[in-house]
């Protein structure tokens, strides 16, 4: 098992050679899951900050959403794990999604299809627009209640006649695929078995070590896809002690954890609960003996943890996790629990994660060992 977790915590770049910079970020981990909570900072600035360190928070969203040297994207938008960033060089890889999406009669889209052709029209004489632009994101104060104009424009995404690299303010701006797509991406027409082999590949080399189940989980593909090509791949049927089903084992994964650099570097730090190290939850609490919830969206009296709890990883063990709560300059730590002995190492996470953020003070409300944590964490201005 802890061969199981070296693997896993290394292939999602957590040890060993350090990612080359945020621009590779998404290429690295094939997505990087966004969500709109933002706590002690949003979901996919944690996930560029666990692996490198304390990266400017604005160089994150200018590597996510910028272009490179010769103006294509680097990235962009599309459903994979969930609402994903994802490397602009898969997007034939999503070919067989968007296509079952255009097969597709949700009621939802079906009712605006003349609005889906409208935005589209406009997008392709006015140039890229947000959906305020487009005519206005929501019809009430509810997140859900779209607009007609917000339906249609996420209708021709699904499609993949929109597409969506760049942002501002946290709102996506839509253009059209067929000019911003880089051609040799726009016209590589993979079959669904291509695109579905590759995935599948990709997902069992960012896992190291994982079930049918995980590496379905990691696209959301069904475990009756995942068969259908696992064949295909170089991926190797293995036994893991502790495990009731089968894995596979990923020799771009093993290769790397044996060469001379592929232990050196470890990390102790905390991550979102939509990183990709931690976001199936039966794999967590099957490879690393962790339970964890986020209950973000669960009443507060019904909470057991708290609203954001984000787990710690230190070196390849999950130890703990701690509820964040920023106030102007003040990091609160609502609610902490951690192993036995690792003290420090919480310790030291919250610290980082505090200065990160340009928190200049910590308040330590509830945890197991309240008085032990307090007298590690000191931070000052200086």
């Amino acid at each position: 098992m802890k061969q199981a977790r070296k693997l896993a915590v290394r292939a999602q770049g957590l040890s060993g050679p350090k990612p080359s910079g945020v621009e590779a970020l998404s290429a690295h981990l094939g997505a990087i899951q966004l969500d709109t909570i933002s706590v002690l900072a949003r979901s996919h600035e944690l996930v560029a900050y666990a692996r490198l360190g304390s990266v400017p928070r604005s160089r994150i969203e200018q590597a996510y959403w910028g272009v490179n040297a010769t103006g294509e994207p680097k990235n962009f938008e599309f459903w994979s794990h969930a609402a994903s960033i994802l490397p602009i060089e898969h997007w034939p890889l999503y070919a067989f999604r968007r296509r079952a999406n255009v097969l597709k009669e949700w009621s939802w889209f079906s009712e605006h299809k003349k609005d889906t052709k409208a935005v589209v029209a406009r997008l392709r004489t006015e140039g890229p627009l947000t959906a305020a632009q487009l005519g206005g994101a929501k019809r009430s104060g509810e997140w859900w209640d779209w607009s007609a104009a917000k339906i249609a424009v996420e209708h021709a995404l699904y499609r993949g006649e929109v597409v969506c690299t760049s942002r501002q303010s946290w709102r996506r701006v839509y253009d059209l695929a067929e000019r911003v797509i880089p051609d040799r991406f726009l016209n590589s027409d993979l079959t669904d078995e291509e695109c579905l082999t590759s995935l599948v590949q990709l997902a069992g080399d960012l896992l190291g070590v994982a079930t049918l189940s995980d590496i379905a989980d990691y696209q959301r593909l069904s475990r009756v896809q995942v068969r259908q090509v696992i064949a295909r791949t170089s991926l190797q049927e293995v036994e893991v002690e502790g495990w009731n089903e089968s894995a596979f084992i990923s020799p771009t994964a093993t290769d790397a954890l044996s060469s001379p650099t592929g232990g050196r570097r470890s990390r102790t730090t905390a991550l979102s609960p939509f990183d990709s190290l931690v976001w199936f939850r039966p794999r967590t609490e099957r490879l690393f003996g962790f339970t964890h919830r986020l209950e973000a969206y669960v009443p507060k009296a019904l909470r057991t943890h708290g609203y954001f709890t984000m787990p710690v990883v230190a070196g390849s063990e999950l130890i703990g996790w701690f509820d964040p709560k920023r106030i102007g300059k003040t990091l609160t730590i609502v609610n902490c629990s951690f192993d036995p002995g690792t003290d420090q190492k919480m310790a030291g996470a919250i610290l980082e994660a505090a200065r990160w953020v340009g928190a200049d003070s910590i308040e330590i409300k509830q945890a197991q060992s309240r008085a032990a944590l307090r007298s590690l964490v000191k931070l000052t201005s200086n």
